[in-house]
């Protein structure tokens, strides 16, 4: 046995405690989960379990492609090994959601996730954890996200803007119905099935109303509803005003994400966050001229600055809102049986997913890992080759594409990866992004798959800098070079936090 496992079982046992889950007993799960939850396995605290916790290891399934990345999660394609099964395999790293206080979110989208029952929200399966990550089997959406849908097409066509406008309508109709507020709808979150219908993702801002019949965390419910939470650009006035959550921020959202579709970019978008909270709050907004009357009427009315007198969140509920003429012919009755509108596919996917490279799996096998980082300081603090190989354990996630291990150094992993666009004085052009836990920063031609060269490393903030000019915009500076890159998935805010986080560990 490793010198470190009894450290490890009993930093396992110490999260477990953290995440024990409560409910309070006068709380009953909604009519259409209560017979699936009674028969399930019961969580310490009383919760029944729909979707269990099982023994699985990471190694029990063959990851693939990203699907996305968050501030403490990633979300990769996953086929578990003896069945073929295909699920999106969220993995959260334990010591940042202690070390931010993210527990009580995570604790929240299992439980919510647990209980929902509608087509249109994603479905979790079960959930594992090892010694540095919570895994989470959520429903594979093979169809991406709904943002790249507007990136490939550039704009979306009315008609198919408002197949997906009905489609997040009945999502939110049937949240709101159970008394949740989702507090984060936008594209990203919003991800198409193999066939190009919506279901909506990422509860872990969920906010519970005091009537919820969901089960949900003691006293969650009182806590305070108006604590910043979503996404700069589809957040409302209220909630930059301090205002109380209420159904009305998801319909905000809605008619930004509607505005988006159309027009192929939010209607507040600015140069940095703090001039698109101002745009927001003095509601300047410029409909494009090629908006239909019907479209810039009902995206006027769910932008509105009183919450209140947004559709679907009036006396009349969902009834307005879904008798608007925009969504004049949708047959609400049968809109999961109506044919989607026909996906724009990836020019630059790989046509051959399933049989990539896994050797980097090798990285994150509960033996190598414990093997690795056995050393532990007198006050059971990890050492410093622990979190060197929990970063090489995270960050091997994103080198799963044997194509890139070539640019590697061997044992070398990736901890963020992105084709950008490369702004240049004369020309743009499209480069891979790779930064390394060496640490490197490597570029990439992707399609000559030729090196360009590194941009040189420094542990020093005055040497190696980043500068964000707004979420999609970000400059790599050095004492010679300033490199200006355009992210179409909008994450420069993480390229900063991805390479000073770096800096700070190897200064350690």
């Amino acid at each position: 046995m490793a010198v470190g496992g009894d450290d490890d079982d009993s930093m396992e046992r110490d999260f477990a405690a953290r995440l024990r889950l409560a409910h309070s007993p006068s709380q009953a799960p909604p009519p259409s989960t209560a017979s699936a939850a009674s028969s399930s396995p019961t969580a310490a605290g009383g919760i029944a379990f729909r979707a269990p916790q099982e023994q699985f290891t990471a190694s029990d399934f063959e990851l693939g492609k990203i699907y996305g990345v968050g501030s403490y999660s990633k979300v990769v394609r996953a086929k578990k090994k003896d069945t073929g099964n295909v699920y999106a395999l969220k993995i959260m790293d334990k010591k940042f959601i202690t070390k931010e206080n993210k527990i009580s979110y995570v604790k929240m989208e299992r439980i919510v996730l647990d209980q929902l029952d509608h087509p249109g929200v994603i479905r979790l399966f079960f959930t594992f954890q090892d010694t540095y990550s919570l895994y989470m089997a959520l429903e594979s959406c093979e169809g991406g996200e709904l943002f790249d849908q507007i990136v490939r097409k550039g704009r979306l066509p009315e008609d198919e803007a408002r197949f997906y406008a009905a489609e997040i309508v009945d999502i939110l109709e049937y949240l709101h119905s159970v008394g949740l507020i989702h507090r984060d709808v936008k594209p990203e979150n919003l991800l198409l099935t193999s066939d190009g219908h919506i279901k909506i993702a990422d509860f872990g801002s969920v906010k519970p109303t005091k009537d919820t019949p969901i089960k949900v965390l003691p006293n969650s419910t009182n806590e305070r509803a108006c604590t910043f939470v979503g996404t700069a650009a589809y957040v409302p006035p209220e909630v930059l005003n301090s205002a109380p959550a209420t159904f009305g921020n998801d319909l905000w959202a809605l008619g930004c994400t509607l505005y988006q579709m159309l027009s192929g970019s939010s209607p507040f978008k600015d140069a940095s966050e703090w001039l698109i909270f101002q745009r927001i709050i003095a509601r300047d907004i410029k409909f494009p001229q090629y908006f239909s009357d019907e479209a810039r009427d009902l995206i006027d009315k769910l932008l509105d600055v009183d919450p209140s007198k947004r559709p679907g969140a009036g006396p009349d509920g969902y009834s307005s809102l879904k008798k608007h003429p925009f969504f004049r012919g949708i047959d609400w009755k049968s809109l999961r049986k109506t044919r989607p509108p026909k996906l724009a596919i990836d020019p630059n996917a790989n046509e051959d997913e399933d049989s990539q490279d896994s050797n980097w799996l090798s990285h994150m096998g509960s033996t190598t890992v414990n093997q690795q980082s056995n050393t532990v300081s007198n006050n059971g603090a990890a050492s410093s080759s622990e979190v060197r190989s929990h970063i090489s354990k995270l960050a091997s996630i994103d080198s799963f594409d044997s194509k890139w291990q070539e640019f590697l150094d061997p044992g070398e992993s990736v901890v963020l990866i992105s084709k950008l666009k490369k702004i240049n004085k004369l020309a743009n052009k499209k480069v891979q992004l790779i930064l390394t836990d060496k640490p490197q920063l490597i570029c990439v031609d992707p399609s000559k798959m030729v090196a360009k060269g590194n941009i040189i490393w420094s542990d020093d903030p005055s040497e190696l800098s980043v500068q964000v000019t707004n979420s999609s915009h970000f400059r790599i500076c050095t004492p010679k070079k300033v490199s200006t890159f355009e992210d179409a998935k909008q994450r420069a805010w993480q390229w900063k936090k991805a390479i000073e986080d770096l800096q700070r560990r190897q200064n350690c």
